[in-house]
């Protein structure tokens, strides 16, 4: 796969209009975006299917949990829909259900591990007594027995990930801030190259791109750092 196959664009925007408008701006420069609630809950999923439609390959970023069968069915129409990637909680049982209700779809489904505006403190808070990398390198590897297509972590994580699941799995990280960037709300962040030198196979990348003065810009010079480290 080159640099386009390998980052993903969130369209974090509040609008159809608006994800549609950073789309055509874009153009050929983005091959694969990202809709996650944001835009789901105000026309994101048909936005998905045109976007389908017009060649472009879709992340649906729903983060899925629920009883086996809900998931089941709920991924069972995702895959008919041409979705390439979807996310679920990387919970064992749930992860089974699912890999089973993709078979032959090619839908790659992707373990969420730890939530990249996590630390420390916030995994205490909620009642875990492990530390953000133990919690992702466990569930990691309960994706990789589950047969999970890939898993999302921070790119901090990735090396020790990808000794855990091996070479095939996909490991897309969120997260990513090309040098210079505001972190904003997240916590655990690279730039581009450090995260592919790390072993991430996918970039997700939102507001240094969709919030960019000049969006292909910011686009072209993060694919060309991407396509550089790619080739080092």
């Amino acid at each position: 796969m080159d640099a386009r196959e390998r980052l993903i664009v969130g369209l974090d925007v509040p609008t159809v209009a608006e994800a549609e408008a950073k789309v055509r701006a874009l153009g050929d420069s983005v091959l694969f975006y990202k809709i996650g609630y944001q835009l789901v809950f105000a026309g994101g999923l048909e936005l998905s299917r045109d976007l389908v439609r017009d060649g472009k390959k879709v992340f649906l970023d729903m983060k899925l949990l629920d009883i086996d069968n809900t998931v089941a069915k709920g991924v069972e129409n995702i895959a008919k829909m041409g979705m390439s990637m979807l996310t679920l909680h990387a919970y064992p049982k749930a992860m089974r259900a699912a890999v089973e209700a993709a078979q032959g779809s090619g839908l790659c489904l992707l373990g969420v591990t730890v939530l990249t505006s996590m630390d420390a403190q916030d995994l205490a808070e909620a009642g875990y007594e492990c530390s953000p990398h133990e919690l992702v390198l466990r569930r990691a590897d309960q994706a990789r027995a589950a047969g999970m297509g890939g898993i999302v972590c921070s790119a901090e994580e990735a090396s020790a990930v990808r000794k855990v699941v091996g070479a095939d799995m996909a490991i897309v990280t969120p997260g990513i801030r090309p040098a210079g960037a505001e972190k904003g709300d997240q916590k655990r962040v690279m730039t581009p190259a450090e995260a592919l030198r790390a072993g991430s196979s996918h970039l997700v990348v939102a507001r240094p791109i969709v919030k960019a003065d000049d969006p292909v810009a910011a686009a072209e010079a993060i694919l060309a750092e991407m396509s550089a480290a790619l080739q080092s």
